[in-house]
Formats: structure tokens, C-alpha cells, sequence
């Protein structure tokens, strides 16, 4: 669902994947390997929406603004399901955890990662590799070298979701048994817990 609004057509990379349940409206420009999930809102109707390369946005989230404010998600952010963006700026490789909420003028600076269900207040600057959680949302400690790596390896699975997006998913009518050869599904990314056990 792309719409145009007040002259302003979205702009999406071929390489990049906006569900047909996603709405992206007016002033946005996504860039290459971009995931957008069903149900995410990315309104550019009162200003622009600028997604860097490799950015995800998880279903159910929205990014909008204030009217007369342009905002950039820069390379790699990571914005978790129900997420909602409004009027902030995300830095490179940086994680929006599930349900959270980022207000206005926000910074949240490169390789951050933000908790689940976390509130930061409008105009809350946060630098570089920021753990982020609580309501209102605080800087508890340096994301360590192991997190961001857990972090920067999930969200290859989003820049690599467009792709399989694009190869394999297709509207069909569900089955109404289980076939016998059902394909399995493989166990290819880890928690945080288990990553830090096994890379201990």
C-alpha cells in the first residue's frame, strides 16, 4: 500500500520489501535491502522519512512526525515489532527493542540498543553504543562488543528477508490438513543468552 500524498510519491529501492499490508505514504525514500513488515505505518505526509541502506521496520510499527520535520533511520537500524518512531532520528546499526516508543527530537546514537517497551522523552540524546531501558528510558551501560555482534547478526536476517521476500512469498488459500512433507524450518539465530554462552 504506497500512496502519494500532496505530490510526494514514495521512493523504495527495488532491492528493498514493503509488505502489501505496510502502508508507506508521501515523503519517504527507503533505500536498498530494506524490510518493512505488515501493518507498519511509515507516514511522510508532513514531512520527510529518510530509510538508509539495510533498515528494518517490523510489523506493526509506526514512523511519523511532527508537521515540518524531516527524519533519518541511518544503515543497519533495527526497529523491533510494535515500535512506534515519532519525529526522532535512529543512528547506524542501532536496535528499537519490541513496543517501544522514541518521541520527538530524540537522537539515538549509532550501535545503540534500546529495551523492550522502553519510553524516551522527546529530545533525549543518547551517544554511541547506549544500552537504553525504563520509563522515561536511561543509559544503564556500554553495549559490549558481544551485543552488538548479536545484534548486527540479526539484523542481517532482515536485509536478507527482502530477497527471500521478493523469491518465495505468495498469497495462497491455506491448507486444510497437514501435508506428509511438510519442509522444516531450521534453527539459524540464537538469544542474547544463548549467544553469550556459546561465545563466552
Amino acid at each position: 500500500m504506497i500512496y502519494s500524498f500532496q505530490g510526494h510519491i514514495p521512493v523504495v529501492h527495488p532491492s528493498s520489501f514493503v509488505h502489501p499490508l505496510a502502508a508507506v505514504t508521501g515523503n519517504v525514500i527507503i533505500g536498498k535491502d530494506c524490510y518493512i513488515g505488515p501493518g507498519a505505518a511509515i507516514r511522510g505526509d508532513w514531512g520527510e522519512i529518510v530509510l538508509e541502506d539495510g533498515v528494518n521496520v517490523q510489523e506493526n510499527c509506526t514512523v511519523h512526525m511532527f508537521p515540518g520535520k524531516s527524519i533519518r533511520l541511518k544503515s543497519g537500524a533495527h526497529v523491533g515489532h510494535g515500535a512506534v518512531i515519532h519525529g526522532a532520528n535512529l543512528g547506524a546499526n542501532c536496535l528499537i527493542g519490541m513496543n517501544s516508543v522514541i518521541m520527538d527530537d530524540a537522537q539515538i546514537g549509532d550501535e545503540c540498543i534500546v529495551g523492550a517497551m522502553s519510553f524516551v522523552k522527546a529530545e533525549s540524546s543518547f551517544e554511541a553504543r547506549s544500552l537504553i531501558v525504563g520509563n522515561p528510558a536511561k543509559k544503564i551501560k556500554e553495549v559490549s562488543d558481544e551485543m552488538i555482534a548479536w545484534k548486527t547478526a540479526g539484523t542481517r536476517l532482515y536485509q536478507q528477508l527482502p530477497a527471500d521476500c521478493h523469491q518465495s512469498l505468495k498469497e495462497v488459500e491455506p491448507l486444510t490438513e497437514l501435508p506428509e512433507n511438510r519442509p522444516e524450518q531450521k534453527d539459524f539465530y540464537q538469544t542474547l543468552k544463548s549467544y553469550q554462552r556459546d561465545h563466552g
